[in-house]
């Protein structure tokens, strides 16, 4: 009986603020052009991943075990643009920097489910291309769409699991040093440090989420492009060496366009200490960035959508010509 009035009282004792303050840039003049540029690459990001998204839906030839992947990035792509960009803009335009606790444990868990839902795929297209390149004559047998379509299923069922874990392990904490959050959204690692309870559990599981859904992907890439690299060394010439590397070169600049961000910002965090406003910018580039580059990337290194987009243009650009001549 005492253990359970103990427990009662522990969770009567639980502090949750109604709102959350997201302090984003602060002392900076024109800090709201910075804000109109994120919701450029936003409005970017989420034109381009709709055309990628359309492109490989509406053409049958693109419905391979490679662009199930890309098409997986496009959609985690717009999933993260809209997690983060039109709730910035709603805080820092209107006057809104208040969130209540709910909405920030709403966009806590979308935030990072999209973060690490890109980190993933990356890893998946990463097999992709080691196993076309290292194992191509087993290609078809070991990667086929439903294959390919059961890996991402399983993909977002443990993501979802693992955010959502994370998430509502946060309404056990007790908020009581501030509701103040500094960055520009409701951001996992600084509402933590506000709680004033025990809460080793949650730091072990954002540990143990980084590890799983950051660091061993990265180690992964790194291992399958070694195992590439090794493979291709073993190509006798030079033009067939270029002609599979060409196919892995919109893949590396993803993830490089993924991973470095985070690897400078930890780094820089190791290294020195970065004020609020550092952060705040270099959190939100690594964000907003990488959704807007990717269709880019793609559009200008796939032969294939190049291709498709030639001729829908030409398809549109012919009856406008005729119609003038006439």
């Amino acid at each position: 009986m005492s253990t359970l009035n103990a427990s009662f009282v522990q969770n009567m004792s639980i502090v949750r603020p109604e709102y959350f303050f997201i302090i984003g840039l602060s002392g900076i003049p024109y800090s709201s052009y910075y804000y109109i540029f994120l919701f450029i690459t936003y409005f970017i990001a989420v034109i381009g991943n709709s055309i990628v998204l359309l492109i490989i839906a509406l053409e049958r030839s693109l419905h391979s075990p490679k662009y199930i992947g890309v098409f997986n990035l496009a959609l985690a792509d717009i999933g993260e643009s809209n997690a983060v960009i039109p709730n910035m803009m709603k805080t820092f335009f209107f006057d809104s920097q208040y969130m209540s606790y709910n909405a920030c444990l709403a966009n806590m868990f979308f935030v990072n489910f999209f973060i690490t839902l890109q980190s993933v795929t990356l890893v998946v297209l990463a097999l992709d291309r080691f196993i076309a390149i290292c194992l191509p004559l087993r290609y078809h047998a070991l990667l086929n769409n439903t294959v390919m379509s059961l890996v991402f299923l399983a993909v977002w069922a443990f993501n979802t699991s693992l955010m959502a874990l994370s998430t509502s392990l946060m309404t056990r904490l007790s908020i009581c040093k501030s509701n103040v959050v500094h960055n520009f959204f409701c951001d996992y690692g600084p509402v933590l440090r506000l709680a004033c309870n025990d809460n080793s559990i949650n730091v072990f599981l954002a540990n143990l989420s980084a590890a799983l859904l950051l660091v061993a992907p990265f180690c992964i890439i790194v291992l399958s492009y070694m195992g590439i690299f090794f493979a291709l060394s073993k190509i006798t010439t030079w033009e067939a060496r270029l002609k599979a590397l060409k196919t892995c070169v919109s893949h590396l600049l993803l993830v490089g366009i993924f991973f470095l961000p985070v690897i400078c910002l930890f780094i820089a965090s190791a290294i020195t200490s970065l004020t609020p406003n550092a952060r705040v910018i270099s959190v939100s580039l690594s964000f907003t960035l990488p959704p807007m580059l990717n269709p880019i990337i793609y559009v200008l290194n796939t032969a294939e959508i190049r291709v498709l987009i030639r001729k829908v243009l030409k398809n549109r650009i012919v009856p406008i010509r005729k119609n003038i001549s006439k």
